[in-house]
């Protein structure tokens, strides 16, 4: 077993820093081409469903309200996971955590391509985001530990793909799937990736970063649960609130979660080193300003994607394939800048690249204000690249300088810290879109407007209030420091540190 005290000395102190770092080693080239791989897969499957809920609410004869599980579910089981995996990557080696991953979501792939009834359905999907959510901190933390300081923008480029990338591109995957052949295909085309990943891992991946003993706290995990559980679940019913079709308010989960989670960080800070989810890391100022506006990034990205398809579908009138086409060439786009952007953060730091990023997003954002009931498709389109544009310029650099202002034995923590709020920042941002639009979908009935006319009115108004919020990331960026990344432990050959596995 690895020691943090027998982790390989950094490339950073073996280099002249005028020089540059040496080109990766070819095993560390396809160690992180094979976890991005794997990682792309299982974050697809978070918004891949959404397109199939009308087919699946008339195969299983369930409501709106239950086939949107098959989402929340998703949501809540990252949610409660992704803060465990700061004491598995500590705890286990890379290879077992890697396994442990692949192995579970391939195993609730099948049971959800099987499924005979809904509530199957929606097990094979909890059981999916258990896997999916230890996928991505475990591949942002290899990166981080095998990867030099001065190389890590263009490796988080690739990082961001999966983060924001894969979900953009869901909806397109499930419209193309939906449109000649079942749902059930979304599970069994995925099913042998899975596999094949899982093999080829076992086979290629040996231990590269430091593990130690250390114990796992109940009570930690409990409060984690009940308090990222509570909050993500009444985020996700705010909606449904506003129409009047919430079993609770939504209010009652989300005041038990930020009760839960009030006590979860003072037990964390009594814990120390022994934390289940080290929340020192936001002593940073880089980390907690980067990783803020990171978070209202994403907001504005999720909660595009589920009013977008919802806007053209029932106000434009297109089919569940031409809202997913869509859609396509933004997140196409947001794809191939993720490498250019990566590689420019290593060159020019973040500032240069964030500060266009707000403007770019915050304008797709409000060009997305001036959508009516007669709007052209390509202008749904060229709004929505500006709006990936920008975002593409924000997440890379936000995401590499987050992680990369901390000190290396706070790099799970922190990585799992970032994917546990993504989670909460995708429920707010689809909370704040659905029930400001529903809002307005009433108030437009109210008023004798027609249901197109009080569908584009609620529509409008989340769209508005988004771009009133884009602001703050506007604003925000200027508060990103422009300096050069912490040093962490990199290896210099991943092949002297596989003895260690």
């Amino acid at each position: 077993m690895t020691t943090e005290s027998s982790a390989a000395p950094s490339v950073a102190a073996q280099r002249d820093p005028a020089a540059g770092s040496p080109p990766l080693p070819a095993a560390t080239k396809r160690l992180i081409a094979l976890l991005v791989a794997a990682a792309f897969v299982v974050i697809l499957n978070e918004t891949i469903m959404s397109v199939a809920l009308p087919e699946l609410m008339r195969e299983f004869s369930v409501t709106a309200a239950t086939a949107q599980w098959l989402t929340t579910g998703f949501m809540l089981t990252m949610a409660v996971v992704i803060p465990f995996t700061g004491w598995l990557l500590v705890r286990l080696p890379l290879r077992t955590v890697f396994v442990v991953a692949m192995t579970t979501f391939s195993l609730g792939t099948l049971l959800a391509s099987l499924a005979p009834v809904f509530p199957v359905l929606v097990a094979g999907r909890v059981v999916q985001a258990v896997g999916t959510a230890i996928m991505i901190p475990l591949l942002m933390t290899t990166v981080l530990n095998v990867v030099p300081a001065d190389r890590r923008g263009r490796t988080m480029g690739v990082i961001s793909i999966v983060i924001a990338v894969a979900p953009a591109v869901g909806p397109t995957v499930g419209g193309l799937v939906l449109d000649v052949l079942s749902w059930r295909w979304m599970f069994w085309a995925v099913l042998p990736i899975g596999i094949l990943a899982l093999v080829a891992g076992g086979a290629l991946i040996r231990n590269v970063t430091a593990t130690r003993q250390i114990p796992l706290d109940i009570l930690s995990g409990v409060l984690s649960a009940i308090g990222f559980a509570g909050l993500i679940y009444g985020l996700s019913s705010v909606g449904e609130a506003a129409s009047g079709n919430a079993v609770i308010s939504p209010w009652i989960p989300v005041i038990v979660g930020v009760v839960a989670l009030t006590v979860f960080v003072w037990r964390q800070l009594s814990l120390k080193d022994l934390a289940l989810l080290d929340v020192r890391a936001f002593v940073f100022p880089t980390f907690t300003v980067s990783l803020s506006l990171m978070l209202v990034s994403m907001m504005a990205l999720f909660g595009t994607l589920i009013l977008l398809p919802l806007y053209m579908q029932q106000v434009l009138g297109t089919s569940t394939l031409e809202s997913g086409l869509v859609l396509l060439p933004g997140g196409l786009l947001m794809g191939v800048l993720g490498w250019f952007v990566g590689r420019m953060f290593d060159r020019i730091g973040p500032r240069p690249l964030i500060i266009p990023g707000s403007i770019l997003a915050s304008a797709g954002l409000w060009g997305m204000t001036t959508f009516g009931a007669d709007t052209a498709l390509g202008l749904v389109v060229v709004w929505h690249m500006v709006l990936s544009v920008g975002l593409a310029l924000l997440f890379s650099p936000l995401m590499t300088s987050a992680l990369g202002s901390l000190p290396p034995h706070l790099y799970s923590h922190g990585s799992a810290l970032l994917n546990t709020l993504q989670q909460v920042a995708a429920a707010a941002g689809t909370a704040m879109f659905i029930t400001v639009m529903t809002l307005g979908i009433v108030g437009g009935a109210e008023s004798g407007a027609s249901d197109v006319a009080a569908q584009m009115n609620g529509v409008h108004n989340a769209l508005l209030v988004g771009a009133i919020i884009s602001l703050i990331t506007v604003v925000g960026v200027w508060f990103v420091r422009n300096s050069a990344q912490t040093e962490g432990p990199a290896t210099a050959s991943l092949s002297a540190e596989s003895a260690a596995a």
